[in-house]
């Protein structure tokens, strides 16, 4: 978000009550089952602020965390040019053969990376993948290892959690990795 001005953040949810809170910004506000709730967001100076959900929502409530990235003006008029941009193509042969591999597996089904045909609208949109720092909702650092893990074995690492195991190759695993690492 832009530092100093105040920005609408709207809230739902798919399942059960959440609870958005950013301890540093804001009060804490419920997000319901089927029904929408907003609230403001603004921060006086630049920096990341981490968030959580605040509700006792089910097994993995704990685990449950974003950042809000606060960014001087410029710098947020910048970031916002890039996110509209479609994802970066394959820069080489391992990287396209895990774009091959990301569009053909399960997937597309839950993920979008613009620029792509994969459009699905349950998980992250994965277009700028490797400029996260974290993955799972927050609970893991975005490095190679613990992205190899959760696209494998998510419910060994967040049990609960809505992403499905993979079944892939060791090359065709180094082929997503490669890709996503990419984006």
């Amino acid at each position: 978000i832009p530092v100093g001005q105040a920005v609408r953040v709207d809230l739902t949810s798919n399942d059960v009550i959440h609870s958005f809170w950013v301890p540093q910004l804001q009060y804490k506000r419920d997000a319901f089952p089927g029904k929408f709730n907003s609230i403001w967001l603004q921060a006086d100076k630049p920096g990341i602020y981490r968030g959580l959900c605040a509700e006792f929502c089910g097994q993995q409530h704990a685990q449950m965390h974003f950042n809000v990235v606060v960014l001087p003006q410029d710098r947020y008029q910048e970031w916002v040019a890039h996110e509209q941009q479609p994802a970066q193509e394959p820069t080489d042969e391992l990287a396209k053969a895990g774009e091959q591999v990301f569009l053909s597996q399960q997937c597309i089904f839950c993920h979008t990376i613009r620029g792509t045909s994969a459009a699905g609208q349950v998980g992250p949109d994965l277009t700028h993948f490797a400029e996260r720092k974290t993955i799972a909702a927050g609970a893991l650092e975005n490095n190679t290892g613990n992205l190899a893990g959760w696209i494998l074995d998510p419910q060994h690492i967040k049990p609960y959690s809505l992403m499905p195991a993979t079944q892939l190759s060791g090359p065709e695993l180094q082929a997503l990795l490669t890709y996503l690492n990419q984006l």
